[in-house]
């Protein structure tokens, strides 16, 4: 291998590490929050295991559906937390 060739190979995995840790401090500001989804618009997989992936949900506000939002803003927006949906799924 030529030094040119390593050089940006180990600039670029630098780079990619830098994005992943911003991405992991981005991921801590903000929390699942269950029953605000619109249909076509959840983020990954429901609580009772319809489908495993985002986009998936079939109707708008369904109580096992999740989005993320800001940390903080989902009773404000009239969602519920994990806890609460599972409860919720029970009855």
């Amino acid at each position: 291998m030529n030094q040119g060739l390593i050089a940006s190979t180990a600039l670029a995995s630098l780079l990619a590490l830098g994005l992943a840790g911003q991405a992991v401090a981005q991921d801590k500001a903000k929390e699942k929050c269950y029953g605000i989804a619109k249909a076509g618009q959840n983020d990954c997989a429901n609580l009772s295991g319809s489908h495993s992936c985002a986009g998936q949900s079939k109707v708008d506000k369904a109580a096992d559906e999740w989005k993320y939002v800001a940390k903080g803003t989902c009773k404000e927006m009239g969602g519920t937390d994990a806890e609460m949906a599972k409860k919720a799924a029970k009855k």
